[in-house]
């Protein structure tokens, strides 16, 4: 990367605590750390401060100096994206690049993406492109590779590079009307079939869907689990959405998820602080789309504030009936709940999100899914219901 002049976070390879220490006081916190083998995330975290990272390290298994643990700095408030690509050892082409709607923080394999990306400026996805061909034909990588950056603060940086193929790999084919994994053997198969590389003559294209890859979790067959998202991936499958706009391409995703979501009744709002002025916006759009809200005392506080109407409920410790007797009750149709970093208030939330789950009631734990969310339910409200087209009829239609 450094030869290439391609932007990394800073980072560092630890042994010891001693190391890790020395690497988070350079880079600051917080950090992401983890094992330099690693598949699914597993074993990452983010870290905050050096007790914390202290019991990582002393956590940490089979360490050597073969087999060090990587200390990153974290990329905060950053939007994460994704590219594959086909690269036949001298051209490289990125059929298109997939926007995380959750930030970056999430597993990959955990976040929900469009596809198309929707949000990412024209400048910053030449720039993402732009890296991705530097990356692959600079490795002489032969088949699929996929690359994966967050954007900080008006800067792109590569997170992970993988010169293997990735899962979104047929979601992409999908989507932009590509056989990727034939173009791919194609090239690996060349030297033996005397074809030339057909990757040098494929060309950009203009979409007029969206495609929405959606992650499927298993917390229905594990009710006490706190369903909560991080660096480890906690999916067991994804699904695909397809239509005309963002929204109704959600929409679509979540009821392939079999949790779909409600088009009318009651949202409960109850999020960290960190994360109210976005719940205020988020309220608004419910409100729009005809929902009731009820909020805690700390986000009822906020939306009052902003002018949002909504009915307080009550917290597990302020007596009864509260915020679990409503969910139980089916009094809610909807649940959006962020965790807080405090032990006391991360432990209610976790009961709230557990009680979601096993009254089978849809949750979001992050305010971009709550936004996707409310702009997936307006959009279904507005369209009267999302038609059908087959993959041929979508495909006609990219240019």
């Amino acid at each position: 990367m450094d030869s290439l002049g391609i932007p990394m976070p800073q980072s560092g390879m630890a042994v010891t605590a001693d190391d890790a220490l020395e690497i988070a006081h350079t880079v600051g916190y917080p950090v992401m750390v983890r094992p330099s083998y690693v598949l699914g995330g597993r074993g990452m975290e983010v870290v905050y401060d050096d007790d914390s990272l202290r019991a990582y390290m002393a956590a940490a298994r089979g360490v050597t100096p073969n087999r060090p643990i990587l200390v990153d700095r974290f990329l905060q408030h950053a939007l994460e994206c994704e590219a594959d690509a086909i690269c036949d050892g001298t051209h490289a082409f990125v059929p298109a690049v997939m926007e995380h709607i959750e930030l970056a923080g999430i597993h990959s394999g955990d976040s929900a993406c469009i596809l198309p990306s929707l949000n990412i400026s024209a400048e910053h996805l030449a720039t993402i492109k732009e890296y991705t061909r530097k990356i692959a034909e600079s490795l002489h990588v032969v088949g699929l590779m996929n690359i994966q950056y967050a954007i900080e603060n008006g800067k792109v940086f590569v997170i992970e590079a993988n010169p293997r193929a990735s899962r979104t790999v047929p979601l992409v084919s999908k989507v932009c009307g590509i056989q990727m994994v034939q173009i791919a053997t194609d090239v690996i198969t060349g030297h033996l079939t005397g074809r030339p590389s057909p990757v040098g003559g494929l060309k950009e294209s203009v979409f007029s869907h969206y495609g929405v890859k959606e992650a499927v979790f298993p917390f229905n067959m594990f009710p006490e689990v706190d369903p909560i998202l991080g660096p480890e991936m906690r999916s067991t499958g994804e699904v695909l959405g397809l239509a005309p706009t963002f929204g109704e391409a959600f929409f679509k995703a979540q009821e392939a998820t079999q949790t779909p979501l409600p088009l009318r009744g009651t949202v409960l709002i109850t999020v960290a602080d960190r994360d109210k002025d976005e719940a205020v916006e988020v309220a608004r759009k419910f409100v729009e789309a005809g929902f009731d809200v009820v909020a805690t005392r700390g986000t009822h506080e906020a939306l009052a504030a902003a002018g949002v109407s909504a009915r307080l409920v009550a917290k597990q410790s302020e007596g009864r009936p509260n915020i679990l007797d409503a969910i139980a009750n089916h009094e809610v149709d909807l649940v959006v709940n962020t965790p807080t970093p405090s032990n006391t208030s991360h432990k209610d939330g976790a009961d709230i999100r557990r009680a979601a789950i096993r009254a089978h009631i849809p949750y979001v734990t992050t305010m971009a899914a709550a936004n996707a969310s409310a702009l997936g339910i307006l959009a279904e409200l507005e369209s009267g219901g999302s038609a059908v087209k087959s993959l041929q009829e979508i495909h006609a239609s990219i240019r």
